[in-house]
């Protein structure tokens, strides 16, 4: 089951939403109904709830144009967007690729915190022209305060918030080194989510830190909450850089197997299935003719095929043809096996030079590859 739900499609970008946005609205909505209930006692009760429910919605709509900036100045720069979606705690933007240099990364990081504070000047620009004490005037002094808050705590130098990437883009001019530069920028995010951890806690003991930073057993946990969440995606970060240091170094013929299985091009499913398949369940066959390569055979292809038609159908007429495959150079770097293995959703990648299949690189392999790489190169 996807865990996002498609909602629309802006400039060639997927918009989506996270199942955890809807609990996050409900509770954010809930909470300014209870807001403005409080400080404005002589509304009628239908006026708090739509005065909430507006600010809810703008708020996710602030989101939004929050994350469109990265994305549509990405696409600017060349870098492809494939989605943005909003979750619990907040959005991102699915960039395909990194940046290039460390000045498109500081721009790309920067813009987010920049749209926030217009958004806010916006918003704080609407209080000045409707009254103050109505639902709407209510609603846009709160989406001032939301965004300038959204805009400031997103420039805290911890990876992955904004300010961490124009940190990691800081470093990266200064080192030359996009892997120092990234662990250096998770690290702040590790520190900046103890610290969020370390004030929710404090809160649940009766710590307040002011008006904007508040306190209390609620706001102790979301402070919680969200440090944890930080925590995570700092070290994965930290995880993900890992892996780019091992699939930049390593080519794909330090991973491909050379000893692949070749079947008959002649020979019908039946006896694939018989002499091949079953026999040594291996997943992946080269299909051959004379020393051609000719195309693949895999369990995928078999079952598009009726088992009933498998004695009258050769492995040929169900095999995936060379000419419809990806392959890679075996001088071709990992990162790229690893974007045709994800962007076509296959399990294997032939690796051909010469138009001779030189071998094949498998999910399973690739994966155990990296696992072993990464343990004992980074072990220290």
């Amino acid at each position: 089951m996807k865990s996002n739900l498609i909602i629309g499609r802006l400039f060639g970008i997927d918009i989506g939403i996270n199942y955890s946005w809807f609990f996050l609205f409900g509770m954010i909505t809930l909470s300014f109904w209870a807001q403005y209930s409080n400080e404005h006692p002589g509304w009628p009760a239908y006026a708090a709830i739509i005065a909430a429910l507006a600010t809810s919605a703008l708020f996710f709509l602030s989101l939004l144009a929050h994350e469109m900036s990265h994305s549509l100045l990405a696409l600017a720069k060349g870098l492809p967007v494939h989605s943005i979606t909003l979750f619990i705690f907040g959005g991102v933007s699915l960039i395909e690729k990194e940046a290039m240099n460390a000045a498109t990364e500081f721009e790309v990081g920067v813009i987010g915190p920049i749209s926030s504070f217009i958004i806010s000047g916006i918003f704080f620009g609407l209080t000045l022209i409707t009254d103050a004490g109505s639902p709407l005037g209510a609603a846009f002094g709160w989406l001032a305060k939301i965004n300038l808050f959204l805009a400031i705590f997103n420039m805290i130098p911890g990876y992955p918030l904004d300010g961490g990437r124009v940190l990691r883009a800081i470093v990266w001019a200064i080192t030359g080194s996009v892997h120092r530069a990234t662990r250096i920028a998770a690290a702040g995010g590790q520190v900046v989510a103890w610290l969020l951890i370390g004030m929710g806690i404090s809160m649940l003991f009766g710590a307040t830190y002011g008006e904007y930073l508040g306190g209390g057993q609620i706001g102790g946990l979301w402070y919680i909450v969200i440090g944890g969440f930080l925590l995570y995606a700092a070290r994965s970060s930290q995880q993900t850089i890992r892996l780019e240091e091992v699939i930049s170094h390593s080519h794909a013929r330090d991973v491909m197997t050379r000893n692949a299985d070749l079947v008959p091009a002649a020979i019908s499913l039946s006896q694939f299935f018989d002499d091949h398949l079953i026999r040594t369940g291996r997943r992946c066959y080269v299909v051959a003719d004379d020393g051609r390569l000719l195309g693949l055979m895999t369990p995928a292809e078999l079952k598009a095929v009726s088992r009933q038609n498998w004695p009258s159908t050769t492995v040929a007429q169900a095999m995936t043809p060379f000419t419809a495959m990806r392959w890679v150079d075996p001088d071709a770097d990992l990162r790229q096996v690893v974007e045709l293995l994800e962007k076509d959703e296959v399990n294997q990648v032939p690796v051909v030079s010469g138009g001779q299949l030189e071998g094949l690189i498998g999910r399973d392999e690739l994966l155990g590859f990296i696992q072993t790489r990464s343990e004992f190169d980074h072990s220290s």
